[in-house]
């Protein structure tokens, strides 16, 4: 009987190992720490700078497996996660889903065509929004920057840290930033190679 009892619980240890993310009734991935909003984008990034922090808006798909890597690799280690939650307002966008999303310019779409409007095509899709929303204009014409794609640990992490820091708006062009925030993790002993 106990030994029963014991092979039971290793296999719930195994099945859902620490951090595991859990996955919605749409089939994106979910954080917990990442917030529910009315999806109005001026709304948000106003909420957003209330809190001292930036929004981003995350478009995924079902059965994205990029996304899978993001959510299991990248928003799991703590320290990305406990730095972009500390920064950062993250809302989720289904690329393909019916949720009302309302734009910069008043205009009422649903998420999908919210992606079609505004050119995102990949999936997980990052948008990084200015510290004040613009009078008018799209999402995708107020984005200082826009990620297509999951990358590795030190190129993620890093994007998130030069829009926090502007970098955008100094002319250190982000390849550079990431160079150098690599050197200069190497100089410190760490291991960073991406």
């Amino acid at each position: 009987m106990l030994k029963r009892l014991l092979l039971v619980l290793s296999m719930l240890a195994f099945a859902a190992p620490a951090g595991a993310v859990t996955i919605g009734d749409d089939g994106l991935h979910k954080q917990d720490w990442f917030s529910i909003t009315f999806r109005d984008i001026a709304e948000d990034i106003e909420a957003a700078n209330e809190e001292d922090k930036r929004l981003v808006l995350v478009f995924e798909q079902r059965g994205c497996i990029y996304c899978r890597k993001m959510h299991e690799e990248l928003l799991t280690d703590p320290e990305v996660r406990d730095y972009i939650k500390a920064n950062f307002k993250v809302v989720q966008y289904n690329m393909f889903g019916d949720e009302e999303v309302t734009d910069l310019d008043g205009e009422a779409l649903t998420e999908k065509t919210a992606a079609r409007k505004w050119g995102y095509v990949f999936t997980p899709t990052i948008v990084f929004l200015p510290e004040q929303a613009p009078e008018g204009g799209s999402v995708a014409q107020a984005a200082v920057v826009t990620m297509p794609g999951a990358f590795g640990k030190s190129t993620f992490l890093h994007m998130f840290q030069w829009v926090r820091e502007k970098g955008y708006e100094t002319g250190e062009h982000f390849q550079k930033y990431h160079a150098r925030k690599l050197e200069e993790g190497r100089a410190a002993g760490e291991n960073a190679t991406d």
